[in-house]
């Protein structure tokens, strides 16, 4: 046993409490830390999947609770949904050359186009044809109008497809329209033709939700780009469209969007209320939207035709943002023909949205296929699948009409693990949201819905984001070695991952029906074209679709 003297004792116990004491003020637990603390660089470290030394960790503490400051700083500044930030992403890579020849827009008008007796007879009508109707003025435009308005009432509430008829102005818009073309002043194909917006599109004096509790008695006090543009054409705004809460899926805040062909299901999203109110035959078109897949899907749940045009090729200026860098706007109508007439009134700069490029159009329906060379995914094609045989038969028709068929290969790329690219930037625009609690408002409460995306997202580092945009730049590469040996390329639609990759890319696609599942639902193909190429693009798509009759059927609605 060893004895030890009092001073002895003293000495040993005041040096380690001395030890001790400058530790604790060293690492942090009785130095004035402030609010970020050595735990939570520990835990946000381990959050991020790297390592800090004890050194490392005092280093960054004052800097941290700083930027803490910064934050504060900042969120005291307003910044709506609407303000874009000072960074814009451009789908073009050095060295690429884009057609600039303007050749014009060239479709078949149909002949012979007779009133029928019962005005509702039309409904299912493509644009074209309803257009000969107005033009000729074998059919006013207000009476089209009220057409729909009164199919919008009656089926409308079945499909939960609108949010508010805008009925007082459709019947304005549609006298306009009628007087105007009585004068012999005829605008063209959108003239008096009824149309349904998403409703994230802003409309002066009515109304424009997001399909949100948060955001339901929302009022803009202008139009968005799109809405003015198809106004100068002559369209008549009927009605404004569900869409999924914020963009997501086919649940609003009023019920959950149903699909025409099958009111067991929902009709897919974001843009449900287009897809449906489309295929139903309650409007002449649509316009939605896709972030990742929100035209796509909606119009393939339908059975709809819908275009997502190149990156930069539609204004967003006045539509709700999820993403500033992966969001577009297109056409969601009951032909390709359709589409192609819409986007040629949608498309171009407006000076608002710096992302638009300033790039022809040029549309022939009447397209040689001989002289295309057309891809598909082989691999895709190949997989076993309940859809495999009405997928093959769209090869056949396309070898049938002298394409050059050439297999290719989607490129291998961990596309999915940049995804987050979207959640980013959609925690910012709706960060507002978050801090206040008001996302416990939306009406999907799950691990899969907003609320806990935008909360996630807070947790992505800034570098991660921007490296996962400089490997978005890799995948840009490979997509555009992909196209240097096809025209287009054709493939069953969800999949092999290319749905996000050619959001990612900026790339335009065009899903159609092409065929019907054994319980009566639609499948869908998709065609995805060059970078604002959207001419040969839909060209292609409708040469398919006219040698085939789908996109004629519709379904049949119950009463309300």
């Amino acid at each position: 046993m060893v004895n030890l003297n009092k001073r002895t004792v003293y000495t040993t116990v005041a040096a380690i409490a001395l030890i001790a004491l400058v530790s604790l003020i060293f690492y942090g637990t009785l130095k004035d830390e402030g609010r970020v603390t050595y735990s939570m660089i520990e835990n946000a470290a381990a959050l991020i999947g790297l390592e800090f030394t004890r050194a490392e960790k005092d280093s960054m503490l004052g800097d941290l609770n700083d930027l803490l400051n910064s934050y504060d700083s900042l969120r005291a500044i307003e910044m709506p949904n609407s303000l874009t930030p000072a960074i814009v992403f451009n789908p073009i890579l050095p060295g690429m050359e884009f057609e600039n020849k303007t050749n014009g827009f060239s479709h078949n008008r149909p002949t012979n186009i007779v009133r029928p007796e019962n005005l509702e007879d039309v409904a299912f009508w493509p644009i074209t044809k309803l257009a000969e109707l107005i033009r000729t003025q074998k059919v006013s435009s207000v009476e089209l109008t009220n057409m729909y308005l009164d199919r919008l009432r009656k089926y409308g509430p079945v499909l939960e497809c609108v949010i508010t008829l805008t009925d007082e102005l459709a019947l304005e818009q549609a006298k306009r329209a009628d007087e105007e073309i009585a004068a012999g002043n005829y605008k063209g194909l959108l003239h008096g033709i009824p149309w349904g917006a998403k409703d994230l599109l802003a409309t002066k004096g009515i109304k424009t939700t997001w399909g949100s509790v948060p955001f339901k008695e929302q009022v803009f006090d202008y139009d968005a780009a799109v809405v003015k543009k198809l106004e100068e054409a002559g369209a008549v705004l009927v009605a404004k469209l569900t869409l999924g809460a914020l963009a997501w899926g086919d649940v609003w805040y009023g019920g959950k969007t149903k699909n025409p062909w099958n009111l067991d299901e929902g009709s897919s999203g974001s843009s449900a209320g287009p897809g449906a109110a489309t295929a139903a035959g309650l409007v002449g078109f649509t316009i939605g939207s896709e972030t990742w897949g929100s035209i796509i899907s909606p119009s393939t749940r339908t059975g709809t035709t819908g275009l997502r045009p190149t990156f930069g090729r539609v204004s967003r200026k006045g539509a709700m943002a999820l993403s500033w860098t992966m969001d577009k706007l297109g056409p969601m109508t009951r032909s390709v023909t359709d589409a192609a007439i819409v986007f040629n009134a949608i498309y171009g700069p407006d000076g608002e949205d710096l992302t638009v490029v300033d790039k022809p159009f040029n549309y022939n329906e009447d397209i040689d296929l001989s002289t295309l060379k057309i891809g598909y995914l082989k691999a895709e094609f190949d997989k076993e699948r309940d859809q495999k045989a009405i997928d093959d038969e769209v090869l056949d028709v396309l070898w049938a009409l002298g394409a050059e068929l050439v297999p290719i290969e989607f490129p291998d790329f961990p596309v999915y693990d940049i995804a987050f690219i979207l959640s980013a930037e959609a925690a910012a625009g709706f960060d507002k949201l978050t801090r206040s609690g008001d996302d416990d408002k939306l009406v999907r409460q799950k691990k899969q819905a907003w609320p806990n995306v935008f909360r996630q997202a807070r947790l992505i580092p800034a570098v991660e984001y921007i490296n996962a945009n400089r490997a978005r730049t890799l995948l840009m590469m490979e997509m555009e070695t992909l196209f240097k040996s096809v025209d287009v390329f054709v493939a069953p639609t969800f999949g092999s991952g290319d749905l996000l990759a050619t959001n990612l890319t900026g790339h335009p696609a065009v899903v159609l029906p092409n065929g019907f599942r054994e319980n009566g639902t639609p499948t869908s193909i998709t065609f995805t074209g060059k970078l604002y190429d959207e001419g040969k693009l839909l060209a292609i798509a409708g040469a398919y679709q006219n040698a085939t009759d789908f996109h004629l059927r519709y379904p049949v609605l119950p009463e309300k």
